[in-house]
């Protein structure tokens, strides 16, 4: 009897210390997957932050295309090139006097 109480308490040690073992494993390992978790929600905010900034110059650049297409459209159009002579050139058609204002 005193030899099985000998061995069940260098038993019992053992599964403590493989016990101990294992969770102090598992603590370091939790811990190096909060830090990697951490840094990638970090790393996807600043991604994130970029692409709203590309979003943004990528919509007025579509914007600004559009507004040059609008003019060369106009361009097309032989009334509104009249207008743009008059108006911002200075020129008047012919018989016509041009009327300076202060």
């Amino acid at each position: 009897m005193a030899a099985a109480a000998i061995n069940k308490t260098s038993g019992n040690a053992g599964t403590k210390r493989r016990f101990k073992l294992w969770m102090m494993f598992i603590v370091l390992f939790m811990g190096w997957a909060g830090y990697t978790l951490f840094g990638q929600m970090q790393q996807k905010n600043i991604t994130g932050d970029k692409l709203a900034l590309i979003q943004e110059k990528l919509d007025v650049s579509a914007k600004e295309t559009a507004e040059l297409k609008r003019q060369i459209e106009r361009l097309n159009d032989p009334e509104y090139i009249e207008q743009l002579a008059t108006k911002e050139q200075g020129m008047v058609k012919n018989g016509e006097q041009q009327i300076f204002s202060d």
